[in-house]
């Protein structure tokens, strides 16, 4: 045997012997806002009674609550408990405060290093930003938003951080943003920022889609009719769960009646039967807070030391379906190969809709959520108090 066909056959060997590489991980966690006790908050959705694997938090931003540009301390508590994290950075108040929201995570690389980079799933660059400065977020008075064009150059100057803090440590995570399913579809330079991202951040609530037969008993055609239009418009990117869940308390919107009943439903019907380890997904939320407006509360649990949920969590339960899907929900990589539900399935309004099935009621929002997060306050948005915000 020659000398190149004996190495030629010796690498060929030692190839085969290498282990074969396994699919991108998937993430299981909830949503977290700021200025909360996150170590306790962590240690409890790990240790959920009848549950395992919830050992993700999804940030809305990198700051402290009440700091300019302090870090999270998210990022301590993650460390302690060995939780991913998927980074937030606030981006709908300026240029000003995003360059606090970039030395917060240069001030976290720094200070944390390997540790932190480790645990690192993923950065948002904003949430549903584009949504609150559509024609929709402007009409029913949302906070403020952001352009298409200032998110792209935000994903750019994160990852300018990436790149260049601490020799390239993070160098490679993925970027991506977080925006309602109807955004990734219809938004105004939408196409540049899916050229600029790495990741689309889907959220999507059946409970809101009042037009659309929003009974419980609908809840997986109207969420997976929302994540096959998302899928199908963002073409190759990976697609991740950012925000889903149905409230326990409230009012009843539509035909959504919220109620411990109906949240463990859903949590069946779309967590356990569709998304648990198959798409990575940060379930909204682990402990909601009262507000003065009654808005609804969406959370499993009422107290965060408390880890016996307010409904059954153990997916034990019957999964009920709640439609006609047969067909797995797959990866979250971009295809409209397999369905996960007939968008035309019983029950589902062809009219009254939008051209992709959303709320073209001018009183309400698209898909909008309540989300526990920060208010923000240019040039320190962390400083302001912790609110539910309608989106």
């Amino acid at each position: 045997m020659a000398l190149s066909d004996f190495l030629t056959f010796a690498i060929l060997i030692t190839l085969s012997l290498l282990p074969i590489p396994t699919s991108a991980e998937i993430y299981k966690g909830f949503n977290y806002g700021a200025g909360i006790d996150f170590l306790t908050s962590f240690r409890t959705a790990k240790t959920l009674v009848d549950t395992s694997g919830f050992s993700s938090a999804r940030l809305y931003t990198m700051i402290e609550a009440n700091t300019t540009n302090t870090p999270t301390s998210a990022i301590s508590a993650a460390i302690a408990t060995n939780t991913s994290l998927l980074l937030g950075l606030y981006c709908s108040a300026g240029q000003l405060a995003f360059e606090n929201e970039t030395i917060a995570l240069t001030a976290a690389i720094v200070a944390y290093g390997q540790p932190f980079v480790d645990l690192i799933a993923g950065i948002s660059v904003g949430s549903e930003d584009l949504y609150r400065s559509s024609p929709v977020g402007i009409q029913n008075k949302s906070p403020p938003g952001d352009t298409a064009a200032n998110i792209v150059s935000y994903v750019d100057q994160t990852r300018a951080v990436l790149n260049s803090t601490l020799n390239g440590m993070a160098k490679g995570k993925k970027v991506g943003h977080v925006d309602t399913w109807q955004m990734w579809q219809s938004a105004e330079g939408i196409a540049n920022v899916l050229s600029a991202v790495d990741f689309v951040g889907v959220d999507a609530y059946p409970y809101w889609q009042k037009n659309d037969s929003n009974t419980i008993a609908n809840d997986v055609n109207l969420f997976e009719q929302a994540y096959q239009a998302t899928l199908a418009a963002v073409g190759d990117k990976e697609v991740w769960v950012t925000e889903t869940g149905w409230p326990v308390t409230g009012s009843t919107f539509g035909q959504a009646v919220p109620s411990k009943e109906n949240a463990q439903r859903y949590w069946n019907d779309v967590g356990c039967g569709r998304l648990f380890g198959k798409v990575s997904t940060w379930w909204y939320t682990l402990q909601d807070y009262p507000t003065a407006d009654g808005a609804p509360g969406f959370g499993v649990i009422n107290d965060v030391r408390n880890t016996t949920a307010m409904f059954d969590l153990s997916c034990k339960g019957n999964v009920t379906g709640g439609g006609n899907s047969t067909k797995s929900m797959g990866s979250g990589v971009g295809s409209t190969s397999t369905a996960c539900g007939e968008a035309t399935a019983t029950g589902v309004s062809s009219t009254g809709t939008d051209a992709v099935g959303g709320n073209t009621d001018s009183t309400m929002p698209f898909s909008t959520a309540y989300v526990t997060s920060t208010v923000v306050v240019v040039p320190t948005p962390a400083a302001a108090v912790r609110r539910r915000r309608r989106i």
